[in-house]
């Protein structure tokens, strides 16, 4: 029997969902639903590798304390062909938010254009959840503070 996997505009809603999430700094327990288990998550960030949910926790809980008014815009979303019910995805974003970093008097802007290399899985043919998360890379937009 073949196993059902999610179309690509599925995928497409599901990415923007995420950021949407994490713009709105939702509570960790919501963004469970996008992640693989446990022993399978790997998210490579620039400041940290987060390997399973509590190293995840920890992650989130410094960036959602550190950045503010954030936006995170996906500007495209590449979907390879799916395996044994995995794919890899090439995503880009432009991430713009805001950052104090006490005692300065006022806050900073940081946007960057953040390259991306995602392994998802699927739990059928509307549920796709994130396996590994790799940023690739940033570009800095002009005027962007460094990060």
């Amino acid at each position: 029997m073949k196993q059902m996997t999610p179309p690509d505009w599925v995928v497409e809603e599901w990415v923007a969902n995420w950021y949407r999430a994490l713009d709105r700094h939702d509570d960790i327990e919501r963004l469970w639903y996008h992640l693989a288990g446990d022993e399978d998550l790997v998210m490579v960030f620039p400041e940290a590798t987060a390997r399973g949910h509590d190293d995840f926790r920890k992650w989130y809980e410094t960036v959602t304390n550190r950045f503010f008014d954030e936006q995170h815009r996906v500007t495209s979303v590449k979907v390879g062909a799916w395996r044994d019910g995995a794919a890899t995805l090439q995503v880009v974003v432009n991430w713009q938010a805001r950052v104090w970093n006490p005692p300065a008097p006022t806050s900073l802007w940081i946007g960057f254009d953040a390259y991306q290399t995602w392994e998802v899985t699927a739990d059928g043919p509307d549920h796709p959840r994130i396996r590994k998360y790799v940023v690739d890379r940033l570009e800095p937009m002009p005027g962007s503070a460094e990060l």
